[in-house]
């Protein structure tokens, strides 16, 4: 059984036992979650959500990605030349039940 969620502004499609990587959850490792925003179940689609539908997981680790480099440069000004780093945080969650 395949579904499609929403969480954090972007959208998932899973199946049971699949690992999945969302923004960073403030549930502790070890915690079951439950996502109610369940967009389509299958071939059934909702409007906008399917009614009585939900996913849950179970939150495996917290971490942060790999680091990307932002660098912004203004040609011809030589005090503009600036370097960022950014390091965006994750929750891995396994999902455990689709229903």
């Amino acid at each position: 059984m395949k579904a499609v969620f929403k969480n954090g502004g972007k959208q998932y499609i899973v199946q049971e036992g699949d690992v999945v990587y969302l923004e960073k959850l403030a549930n502790e490792v070890g915690d079951t979650v439950t996502f109610d925003e369940v967009l389509m179940l299958d071939s059934k689609v909702g409007n906008p959500y399917v009614k009585g539908a939900s996913v849950k997981g179970k939150v495996l680790k917290h971490g942060k990605q790999k680091k990307i480099r932002v660098y912004k440069y203004k040609q011809k000004s030589r005090s503009n030349r600036l370097t960022q780093g950014h390091r965006q945080p994750y929750t891995k969650v396994e999902i455990t039940k689709i229903g």
